[in-house]
This record gives C-alpha cells, sequence and structure tokens, in this order.
C-alpha cells in the first residue's frame, strides 16, 4: 500500500530509532547535505519484445547491466473502489476500506470476515495474505499503544490476535512480515528492541536477534530462502545495512554498497536489494542482484517497493521520462529481467504490488485514469 507503505518506509529511521532499546531519546537522522552515489547506475533502457534470460552476472564492483524484456501478465480489473486496497489470494480476497479505516476478508463458503481499526485512534497498517493466513494489523495513529495482529487461519477460519499481552508483545509500529507459516514483528524484551517470529500453526512466539544500543531494523521480508532486515544506526546520515537473520545473529549482504541499503530479500541463489543513490531523494533507488557468483545490475526502481511473489521478485519502476508509463520489473534468475505491467497513459505511479501467494494485485494512480488490477501467477 504506497499511500501507508511508502510512508513509512520513508519515516523508517525515525520511527524505527524511537523504539531502540538503551536511549529514551534518539536522534532521528537527517539526511545528507550532499548527494552520494554508489555503484554504476545506467540510464533506463527500452524494453526488449520478449523476456530475457540472465547471464552469468559481473562483480559486485561492475555488475552486468541487464536490461528489461517486456512480458506483460494478464492483468484483470479488481471488483470495487480503486481507493479499496486489495490483495487477493486464490478464492480469498483481503480489502482495506476506508483508507485504513476498515478491513474486510472473503472467500469460499461462509469463512469470512470483517472489522473496523477500532474508532479514530487507529488505523490498518498492513494487511497480508499468503493463501494459508490473513493477517490485519491495526496501529494506532499516535504511536503510544501496540499494535493488534487479527490472524485468521484460511482453512479453518479460526482466529487469533497477537498484541501488547502476548507472551513477546507487540509493539508501537515497528516492521511486520508474514511467509512460510510466520509472522515476524518488533517486540521489546528487556529493555532491548528485538525480533519475534510467531509459528502461526502452534502460535508459539522465538525471541530473535536484538539490535544493539542506538540501533534499530525495519522493512522485513520473508521468502523459501530465508529472513531478510534493513539496520540502521543513529549516524547523520544514518548507515542503513541489509542483513539476513537466522535466530539471534545477522549477517550482512556481501556486495551492498556500505551504509546505502534500503530493501532487500533473500532468494534460492543469492538475493535482490536496492541502494539510494541521492539521500535527498530517498524514493529514487537502484536495484540490484546476486544469483551464485554473479551480481546484476537491475536499474532505477522505487524504494519500498520490493516484493517476493510465487518465486521472483517485483518492483516499481516509476517514469524515468517525460511520457513513459510507470512500471512493475519482475527478476528471476531463470529468466531474467522484464516488465510485467505499464500504467494507463499520462503521469503515474504505482502503489507497492501486493502478493497474496499465487496473485499479484496492483494499483495505479494515473492521469488517465487510475485503476487497480490483478494477474494469476502460475
Amino acid at each position: 500500500m504506497r499511500r501507508l507503505r511508502y510512508a513509512a518506509s520513508a519515516a523508517v529511521l525515525a520511527l524505527g530509532l524511537a523504539a531502540c532499546g538503551g536511549s529514551d531519546e534518539p536522534v532521528t537522522p537527517e539526511p545528507s547535505t550532499s548527494p552520494t552515489s554508489t555503484g554504476p547506475t545506467t540510464a533506463d533502457p527500452e524494453p526488449s519484445e520478449s523476456p530475457s534470460t540472465a547471464a552469468s552476472g559481473g562483480t559486485a564492483d561492475q555488475p552486468e547491466v541487464v536490461e528489461p524484456a517486456t512480458d506483460l501478465l494478464d492483468w484483470r480489473p479488481v471488483d470495487g473502489p480503486v481507493g479499496d486496497t486489495v490483495t487477493r489470494s486464490g478464492d480469498w480476497t483481503l480489502r482495506v476500506t476506508g483508507n485504513g479505516r476498515g478491513y474486510q476478508l472473503d472467500g469460499p463458503g461462509s469463512s469470512s470476515g470483517s472489522g473496523s481499526s477500532g474508532g479514530s485512534r487507529s488505523q490498518v497498517s498492513e494487511a497480508l495474505i499468503d493463501g494459508d493466513w490473513a493477517v490485519v494489523v491495526l496501529q494506532d495513529r499516535h504511536e503510544q499503544r501496540p499494535s493488534v495482529a487479527e490472524v485468521t487461519e484460511l482453512a479453518t477460519g479460526k482466529t487469533f490476535r497477537i498484541d501488547g499481552g502476548s507472551d513477546l508483545p507487540t509493539h508501537t509500529g515497528g516492521t511486520w512480515a508474514l511467509g512460510e507459516g510466520r509472522l515476524l514483528h518488533a517486540t521489546v524484551h528487556d529493555g532491548d528492541y528485538c525480533v519475534a517470529t510467531v509459528d502461526l500453526a502452534s502460535r508459539t512466539s522465538t525471541l530473535g536477534w536484538c539490535a544493539p544500543d542506538r540501533q534499530g531494523f525495519n522493512d522485513a521480508r520473508i521468502t523459501p530462502a530465508g529472513t531478510a532486515l534493513q539496520t540502521f544506526d543513529d549516524s547523520q546520515p544514518a548507515c542503513r545495512t541489509l542483513v539476513t537473520l537466522e535466530g539471534d545473529r545477522v549477517t550482512p549482504f556481501p556486495g551492498v554498497a556500505d551504509c546505502k541499503g534500503w530493501d532487500g530479500l533473500l532468494t534460492d541463489d543469492g538475493a535482490v536489494w536496492s541502494v539510494i543513490p541521492k539521500e535527498r531523494q530517498i524514493e529514487a533507488a537502484h536495484f540490484y542482484a546476486r544469483a551464485g557468483e554473479g551480481y546484476f545490475d537491475l536499474g532505477p526502481g522505487t524504494a519500498g517497493s520490493l516484493t517476493w511473489c510465487a518465486g521472483a521478485a517485483y518492483f516499481v519502476r516509476d517514469p524515468q521520462r517525460e511520457g513513459d508509463p510507470a512500471a512493475l520489473v519482475r527478476w528471476s534468475a531463470d529468466t531474467g529481467l522484464a516488465v510485467v505491467y505499464q500504467s494507463p497513459g499520462g503521469q503515474a505511479f504505482l502503489d507497492q504490488p501486493r502478493c497474496g501467494g499465487d496473485a499479484l494485485t496492483v494499483t495505479a494512480l494515473a492521469e488517465d485514469g487510475d485503476e487497480q488490477v490483478t494477474a494469476t501467477l502460475d
């Protein structure tokens, strides 16, 4: 949900450090006073007309530049107002209404649910669904009360809550991620800001890595290959590091420019990530990938838009020249780089794509007409 998540990504450093253990008054990082470039950059190439396949790749210092093909998916309109944020998962639909004031979960048979954010004090900050589970997170608008996660098991319709009274309590705001039967959220334990992981089938929580004093984390992503986080400190500007999370340990992504990472995820044979070349243009990212020993330059994209879905990574690319459409780009080491969606005509931008396990849904806000479309992935 770009209207919610992109704004949260831009504010992640301030919000995250406010939650870090070991400090009552954390320093809020400010943008750099001078632009800093990281890694090679290229002009946005014209897409080719057929899917490409990945080559062997270059080095971390000289990644192979990959030109996108055009491989548009079979997009279908989503029923209902474009202003509702919809995620589709098989026969299920999770819809956020009223700009976060309510939600509705609809599925086959009699299994369905709906709710509100609890009045003007709260709003839906996350709406996650993956074919097995649906999670709706309600967040206090004033950042004073712990968030509440309402969890539904799709096969049975059974529900339960994760909140400030759980074994590992939720925190105000913070990152959330759903995948592989697990839900990840932030918690405070003995004064430290830590990662908590809930096994949804057993409803048991495990305490993971805890951030050192004056540091924090955000932007968690779970894939079959593992869990990735963005960590950061209170430097001016903040030093951001993309890491792999394993239990109570984190390991930095290899080949990522120091302190410049933004979003990242793990693949079976490597990773995909973005860096911010210019700190004063925080949404203008540049994306890279590693497959085995090879590194690839995937070109420009929008920070905070990286999404894993059905075996591939997707990210948004805002128009690079006047008259260009906004695009959704897919990367897979097997099939290469491809544009899979283009917005209607005129000035446009896309929300972060929303994955429901086997389906991808995109909202485009464009001069020639807004649209919300979905595609089933094979």
